[in-house]
């Protein structure tokens, strides 16, 4: 951090750090001895922009590692952590002192058009990957900005859309994944998201950037506006915002030099926010020698690999024999869909295509593009010429996928089904094939209910980067055992998802009606079928668990333990799943949730025994009034799952809980009053009756219930409306009591 006295600093040009000095670099004031930082798009790779321009088409070369859509399936921290090393290692080479990523966005809806660049529809998985993606970035030597703070779910108007989010769905779904980023990484900025949050927008809400960001979490870092972002550059830096992104922007410096001058804006926060700008100075190194491409190349081969999804498999129709005649079926095995569209595109040093991988370990391949990727073309001849290659093979491999043009950053998708040319297809080789297998590259998820039942197995590669094709040959053939896990459910029609009636919104503003049931969490809750749920992932081996013990270690902590073995006869990785799951405590709650994973390699016949740490925040929920996590007192059933909807062991616990006891007041209501531990119950109606005609006394101690008939009443109207003003100094004894008790 450059050694500089703010206070011989003049205001204007201090008011310039807060603007960037272009596209990529903030700005410098030579004369005080500040520099730049240099930034550039990230998070799969290094997109630095040749020249100072947005350069969306002229980004220096730089490896395309498999995007967030894929790392999120490898439920792998090490694939993470890899990844955000290597970007780094390049980052150096680019001269890139900062590099904007990962994306921790919720997948809220599977429309969602910049899916691809989010990890998970759950928070704890998003979260650990970004951790790691971070740490490993970071541990490099590169700074990271996690992004984009928050609630930014959707592209639909994602300038201008007020998103609508009630305190409790915010703090368990949208939120966590940051927090753990900004707690246990601390990342050297954290992005501001285009959107409104409750009618502000992020880049200028001081709950967000100032209250719950720093003060709650204690992020000490820096905030910079998503680029564009800034609406407001006097009221964002009174918020918490420090650096508005690209710049020059003249009229922002001109508004904040006005303001410190009138007084509207106080010249310690524009203090502050400087000096959180320079801070990012420590990221600032020297250039490094130019990577090795092919050396990261293989590392994107390698990370590559643990992220595809054996969804299907049936009769062991994978792995592919070397010796079997294959037909190679669909435009993207020759032409590779490696990543999504927008400001995280990567100009790849090289691109692998699985036709020709396949082409190096196989004996007899052929070829039929079986559509065009625009359209174009006789789509009927080029289905007849594949299905014809399909009849005289012995397994036909079809390469379908969502095409580039049909989700990118700046539009969601309007469906989640394959174009109709793949679909029909699909279901022309498989009636003709002897065996048909399916690989899918997308960026969002795609149903398959139009042709399923029809194929035999299905190898879901989202996507991999610029080495997915020689990653898919490996698993395809068996070199590699698939071991992804699906990050997010896949539904049988779009109508079945969780935010179906309140996606995108209208009229600028879009309600999260689904509340916490987002993704499995709603799937499961409502016993609403989804094809395969989050969580799955199939394997050429097999795997069990045994054993699970769990032990309470506190009012709100447990330890579970579980022995999980490698049954089949090949070498596999197994991602243990466990969920925990209640219906105690005053909030209705998903059926499971996800609380802990962990990723475990195992050669055939070897167990290994697997220990989970549970604290509080593993049996918590957001409680609104006390602004706190709270563990209610109450039996919680600790799950081990295949998937979110496959549970093979279990154990329930009981836990004292940490649940506040809260002070009573005459506004209470009569619910509160019969439920509170110190007052409430028996003791409440004791002293009820003994102000009540003994008919009356009778009749509720006898029956407590009929209190019920009035559980919503403030307690004090229910005194007036019963004539029992007599019974004031006894409910106000019992108040002092309650009080005494918090």
């Amino acid at each position: 951090m450059p050694d500089v006295d703010l206070s011989a600093v003049p205001v204007r040009v201090k008011a310039s750090l807060l603007v960037g000095k272009n596209f990529w670099t903030t700005t410098d004031a030579p004369e005080h001895g500040i520099g730049s930082v240099q930034v550039a798009d990230g998070p799969h790779g290094v997109r630095h922009a040749v020249g100072e321009e947005l350069g969306l088409n002229s980004a220096s070369p730089a490896t395309c590692f498999p995007p967030a859509v894929a790392v999120g399936c490898s439920w792998d921290r090490a694939v993470a952590r890899r990844i955000g090393e290597s970007v780094a290692r390049e980052a150096r080479s680019l001269g890139v002192d900062i590099v904007l990523g990962p994306g921790v966005n919720i997948k809220r809806s599977p429309l969602c058009g910049r899916n691809f660049e989010y990890y998970s529809e759950d928070p704890l998985l998003a979260g650990e990957l970004a951790v790691a993606h971070v740490q490993g970035q970071q541990g490099a030597g590169v700074g990271a900005s996690v992004k984009h703070f928050a609630a930014n779910n959707q592209e639909t108007d994602r300038m201008r859309v007020d998103v609508i989010v009630d305190d409790r769905t915010l703090r368990e779904i949208y939120l966590p994944a940051f927090e753990a980023v900004v707690q246990r990484a601390e990342p050297a900025t954290v992005m501001a998201s285009y959107n409104l949050l409750g009618g502000l927008h992020a880049t200028q809400n001081p709950w967000l950037l100032t209250t719950l960001l720093r003060e709650e979490w204690g992020y000490d870092g820096a905030t910079v506006s998503d680029w564009g972002a800034t609406c407001d550059p006097v009221a964002s830096v009174a918020a918490g915002l420090d650096l508005q992104m690209p710049g020059p922007v003249e009229a922002a410096v001109d508004a904040i030099t006005a303001a410190v001058s009138d007084g509207s804006l106080d010249e310690a926060d524009l203090d502050r926010a400087v000096g959180r700008v320079l801070a990012l100075h420590r990221w600032v190194a020297d250039r490094m020698p130019a990577f090795d491409e092919a050396a990261q190349h293989r590392i994107a081969r390698e990370t590559a690999r643990s992220c595809a999804v054996l969804l299907k498999n049936v009769a062991a129709a994978l792995p592919l024999q070397p010796t079997q005649r294959v037909a190679v079926i669909g435009e993207f095995a020759r032409t590779p869909r490696i990543q999504g569209g927008g400001s995280s595109h990567i100009n790849a040093t090289q691109v692998d295509a699985a036709l020709d991988q396949i082409g190096a370990v196989a004996e007899n391949v052929d070829f039929a593009p079986g559509f065009a990727l625009d359209g174009s073309g006789d789509a009927a001849l080029l289905r007849d010429e594949a299905v014809h290659l399909a009849a005289t093979s012995d397994v036909a491999v079809i390469f379908a996928g969502l095409p580039d043009h049909e989700e990118s950053e700046g539009f969601d998708r309007d469906r989640l089904s394959l174009p109709a040319e793949q679909i029909r297809l699909i279901n022309a080789v498989a009636e003709t094939a002897r065996c048909t297998v399916v690989v899918l590259s997308h960026g969002g998820i795609v149903t398959v209910e139009e042709w399923h039942e029809n194929v035999d197995a299905i190898l879901d590669c989202f996507l991999l980067g610029q080495a997915g094709g020689g990653a898919t040959a490996d698993l395809l053939y068996g070199w590699v055992n698939p071991s992804g896990h699906l990050a997010e459910s896949v539904p049988k029609e779009l109508r079945h998802t969780t935010a179906y009636l309140n996606f995108p919104g209208d009229h600028q503003q879009v309600r999260y009606g689904e509340g916490v049931f987002v993704g499995y969490r709603g799937y499961e809750s409502t016993g609403t079928d989804v094809r395969y749920p989050f969580g799955h992932g199939l394997s050429y081996t097999s795997f069990a668990v045994s054993d699970l013990a769990v032990e309470v270690t506190g009012d709100d902590a447990a330890t579970a333990t579980v022995t999980v073995t490698n049954t089949g006869d090949r070498a596999g990785r197994d991602v243990v799943q466990l969920y925990v799951g209640t219906g105690t405590g005053p909030v209705h709650r998903p059926v499971r949730e996800l609380r802990a994973f962990e990723s475990v390699r195992l050669e055939p016949g070897e167990s290994r025994e697997v220990t989970f740490v549970l604290d509080d925040r593993a049996f918590a929920y957001w409680d609104v009034a006390d602004h706190a996590w709270v563990v209610p007192a109450g039996d919680y059933r600790v799950e081990i799952g295949e998937n979110a909807h496959d549970i093979v062991a279990a154990q329930t616990i009981s836990l004292t809980g940490n649940e506040p006891v809260r002070p009573l007041s005459h506004t209470s209501s009569v619910d509160e009053w019969l439920d509170h531990p110190i007052v409430g119950g028996t003791v409440l109606v004791e002293s009820l009756a003994a102000n009540l005609p003994q008919k009356e006394a009778a009749l509720i101690q006898d029956d407590p219930a009929v209190l019920r008939i009035m559980g919503s009443m403030e307690m004090q109207k229910a005194m007036q409306m019963f004539g029992l003003g007599d019974a004031v100094p006894t409910l106000d004894a019992l108040i002092e009591r309650s009080a005494a008790a918090e």
